[in-house]
């Protein structure tokens, strides 16, 4: 997916939703189990009640990883069933270089080799450019490069000074010399709404996936409030808060209406911010 045909997403749905797909077998609904592949139909069905809400999806590889080899064919089969109108992102956050990232990008950006081809994956960029262009090879993907976490441990690195600013502000600076604006995102936690406006002041045409909003206590508000662009520039993403918002067999229709909260506020961003 392009940035053009993203921002097109954007404007149609009047929504910058992006729904994480990180299925916890012990947190899915207990009549689901008997199902051949209780996550790929719990997915399937989340899926189906969200789509037209939002814009992008993103699985977890941590999530389908931890289940082995069945776990790894209800990832691809997931990507297989994902809607062509919403942008695909895995969410694997690897950072290794040379011929390991080679084979990294080609499992999941060549559908012949890997079964799937992503329009997006995180990566970790602190091993530098390496760990980053086997990526940007792949024509027309994106590439969603970690800058600034939600995490605690954030401040053990990410708030390093340098002598040129904080270290996630280097990080940004220099990636953005590896690509532009239409091949380039970056990772900015909803509970750093603080930093947006300094971080637009280095990336102010880069899309930002911010995670955190929803169950982790991130203000959607916030962040559109520093972060929102003319082209909206946002694709905040939502898991648990949507994934688990019931755990009866009305889990889809409960997802949709924890979705379409959601939507309903992004609009009036989204309006507000003059991008609608």
């Amino acid at each position: 997916m392009s940035r053009q045909e993203l921002i097109e997403q954007i404007k149609k749905k009047k929504s910058f939703l992006c729904v994480g797909l990180d299925p916890d077998i012990n947190k899915i609904p207990e009549f689901l189990r008997s199902y051949p592949d209780p996550i790929l139909e719990f997915n399937k069905r989340i899926i189906d009640a969200t789509q037209d809400l939002c814009i992008a999806y993103k699985p977890n590889a941590a999530f389908y990883e931890a289940y082995g080899i069945k776990g790894l064919q209800s990832l691809i089969d997931t990507y297989k069933y994902l809607p062509k109108d919403c942008l695909s992102i895995i969410d694997a956050k690897r950072g290794d270089i040379g011929n390991t990232s080679d084979k990294y990008a080609k499992a999941f950006f060549d559908e012949q080799s890997g079964g799937m081809s992503f329009d997006a994956i995180t990566i970790t960029p602190y091993m530098g450019n390496d760990s980053v262009t086997p990526y940007l090879a792949y024509e027309g993907k994106w590439v969603i490069i970690l800058a600034l976490t939600s995490s605690v441990g954030s401040k053990d690195f990410q708030y390093l000074q340098t002598g040129d600013g904080y270290l996630y502000e280097n990080v940004i600076k220099k990636a953005n010399t590896w690509a532009g604006a239409d091949r380039i995102m970056y990772v900015v936690g909803a509970t750093k709404s603080a930093e947006f406006t300094n971080i637009r002041a280095y990336a102010p045409d880069n899309f930002l996936l911010v995670p955190g909003v929803g169950a982790q206590g991130g203000s959607l508000e916030e962040v559109c409030k520093y972060g929102i662009t003319k082209d909206c520039g946002l694709i905040v993403n939502s898991s648990r808060s949507i994934l688990y918002a019931s755990n009866r067999e009305d889990f889809a229709d409960a997802a949709r209406a924890e979705a379409l909260s959601l939507q309903q506020q992004m609009q009036v961003e989204l309006e507000k911010a003059g991008v609608i």
